[in-house]
């Protein structure tokens, strides 16, 4: 019994080890601080806002990211899905502002242990 249960510890263990680290993005989010995520950005994103959706460099997408974070004064930020496979991920929000509760998708790569956001769609 106490073999299965330090075997059971170690597994879990380890896998979040692997997890990737999501608190700056979430941070970034709840902040309503896009740019926080200046160094997260990949050289080319997907960006999909309420308003238009399209391919954007990282500054772009930072950019388009504080448009939004401006126009309606965001109050909150929880994380409602997380899931990493393999270097990839997602995450799966809620972003409460004065404008209303969006949901929020983001993907990405993780490289050399760092997060990189490929696409955000805000809906």
């Amino acid at each position: 019994m106490k073999k299965m249960v330090f075997t059971f510890a170690f597994i879990l263990s380890v896998l979040s080890i692997q997890a990737a680290d999501i608190q700056a993005i979430a941070d970034a989010f709840k902040s309503g601080n896009a740019a926080l995520l200046a160094t997260c950005m990949d050289t080319e994103v997907d960006m999909a806002l309420p308003e238009a959706a399209r391919k954007v460099n990282g500054q772009e997408a930072v950019d388009l990211l504080t448009r939004f974070f401006e126009a309606g004064k965001v109050s909150g930020f929880t994380v409602a899905h997380h899931a990493d496979k393999k270097e990839s991920g997602f995450i799966v929000g809620k972003l409460t502002t004065e404008k209303g509760d969006f949901r929020v998708n983001i993907t990405y790569q993780t490289r050399a242990d760092k997060v990189i956001i490929q696409s955000i769609r805000i809906e």
